[in-house]
């Protein structure tokens, strides 16, 4: 299923800068970076858990938020991509 991950950090002291980094290095293991704050996870549901509990793990819940959309497994009709930044089929294996 693909799951949508966007996150705001607040970045006003250095507590932040760090929280921000920890939240983007958990997303960066699940998924692609698709824009600064939003990433494309491609995951099935144990995965999705993991996600979700790391990252919430790593936010001020009362600085910070961040949103999980779950598209599913029929998401390619649910995405249209306009402008630059082309992002790479998903499906298949991903060499890092």
């Amino acid at each position: 299923m693909l799951i949508v991950v966007t996150y705001d950090v607040n970045t006003e002291d250095e507590a932040g800068k760090k929280r921000l980094r920890k939240v983007a290095k958990v997303c960066v293991s699940y998924g692609l970076r698709v824009q600064n704050s939003v990433f494309e996870c491609n995951v099935d549901e144990s995965q999705y858990k993991l996600l979700k509990k790391e990252v919430i793990e790593k936010i001020d819940q009362e600085k910070d938020s961040v949103r999980f959309y779950n598209l599913g497994n029929r998401y390619s009709s649910k995405i249209e991509h306009y402008g630059s930044k082309n992002v790479k089929n998903q499906e298949g294996i991903l060499v890092f």
